[in-house]
């Protein structure tokens, strides 16, 4: 089962309490815990890849730590990004190289 979710209330809670409500409890915890339809790591990386094709770059390195949490190795978020990149565009895939990097960590 996933983890509680309180982001939506840590970061939105005063200025958009009915929106940080939606997040935490709905999407993150209704859709979310949602793993006999679909596994959290699949979830995952579906959102990634949403995210990705919108250029969506601060919440897409969220859901690579979280992609990161639910099992999704550094091998295959690159992997992921090299197949986005030529249905979605090549400079999307230069930036989200540097987020992989930011949450997985530099090769040495």
């Amino acid at each position: 089962m996933a983890e509680k979710q309180t982001a939506g209330r840590d970061r939105l809670g005063k200025l958009a309490p009915k929106f940080a409500q939606l997040n935490d409890d709905v999407l993150f915890g209704e859709v979310w815990s949602r793993e006999e339809q679909l596994s959290a790591r699949d979830r995952s990386m579906i959102t990634i890849a949403a995210l990705f094709s919108a250029g969506q770059y601060p919440q897409l390195k969220s859901h690579l730590a979280l992609g990161k949490a639910h099992g999704i190795t550094k091998e295959e978020a690159v992997e992921i990004v090299t197949q986005l990149a030529f249905y979605c565009g090549w400079p999307k895939a230069w930036s989200t190289f540097g987020l992989i990097e930011e949450v997985y960590g530099k090769e040495e």
